[in-house]
């Protein structure tokens, strides 16, 4: 988080299980200061109670392990679609000048 510069990044791609941080608490931590960025969850944690909370706390997605690779990238083009809402699907939308 102490690199985070808002505008630098279109989506956050980020597991539930990191060394020394969840990706959760992230989530949690980005909503806390005012970030909207899109963040996709991918986890091997199949529980429903993380998977609501990743859900409540504004994640995106959350995809279980292994992933589908044609499911990321459908949850993947829809973020960058809700970052930039004149992409035409494709991933060439107007460039963001942030």
């Amino acid at each position: 988080m102490a690199e985070y510069v808002p505008g630098g990044f279109d989506c956050l791609i980020t597991d539930v299980s990191m060394p020394g941080h969840s990706g959760l608490d992230l989530l949690h931590r980005l909503r806390s200061i005012g970030s909207l960025i899109p963040v996709i969850i991918v986890t091997a944690d199949t529980k429903p109670a993380t998977r609501l909370r990743a859900m409540r706390g504004g994640a995106q997605a959350y995809l279980t392990k292994p992933v589908n690779s044609e499911a990321l990238l459908g949850h993947l083009q829809s973020a960058l679609r809700y970052v930039d809402p004149s992409s035409d699907g494709n991933g060439r939308g107007t460039p963001s000048d942030d």
